[in-house]
């Protein structure tokens, strides 16, 4: 997939208004440069990935100035972002979500540190069956329970695609409620 590929997915569920965000599990930053494009010039985005060469492959394909920080770190064990203790106001999960084996644990792990009304935005594949490039695919109806887990809104699906692969991608968010707020969710 291209960066204008990612873009075009992504642009539903992504403000247009900077913030410092987390794209975990960036990979070479396809999603990283499409998400600081459409965040604009003023984000920081902290590209977290535990491959030492996809990250060098970001650094490279980095332009300058940017405010792309890559950041070494397993974003599946508790972890720090370099610099910074306030709270996200996004999340991005673009095809690193269905790698985990405890979805449930490293949702709410990110999700505390997001602020009221930030949001997560997943990119997955809508499909049952695992293949050899998904472990555990999170297919619309599974997103809409980690987001219950994770006490998020109901997550709504901005776009979809067909895959390189095989199945289709699937783009889509969940917010935060406001402190004191109850999500739109039946109890």
């Amino acid at each position: 997939m291209n960066i204008e590929t990612a873009a075009h997915l992504l642009e539903g569920s992504v403000p247009g208004t900077p913030g410092t965000w987390a794209d975990l599990g960036c990979g070479t930053g396809t999603f990283t440069l499409a998400l600081a494009g459409l965040l604009g010039p003023a984000a920081r985005i902290f590209a977290v990935d535990k491959d030492g060469r996809a990250l060098a492959g970001l650094r490279r394909a980095l332009p300058d100035p940017t405010g792309v920080i890559p950041v070494h770190g397993d974003f599946t064990a508790p972890m720090r972002l370099p610099g910074f203790e306030g709270a996200l106001d996004g999340i991005l999960f673009a095809n690193s979500l269905h790698y985990v084996a405890d979805p449930e644990r490293v949702l709410a792990f990110w999700t505390a540190r997001l602020r009221p009304e930030g949001r997560v935005v997943f990119v997955e594949y809508d499909r049952r069956s695992a293949n050899r490039w998904v472990h555990y695919p999170i297919s619309p109806a599974r997103l809409e329970e980690l987001t219950a887990a994770a006490h998020l809104a109901p997550p709504v699906i901005t776009a979809t695609q067909p895959s390189e692969f095989t199945g289709t991608l699937y783009a889509a968010f969940a917010m935060k409620p406001r402190a004191g707020a109850e999500s739109t969710r039946e109890r």
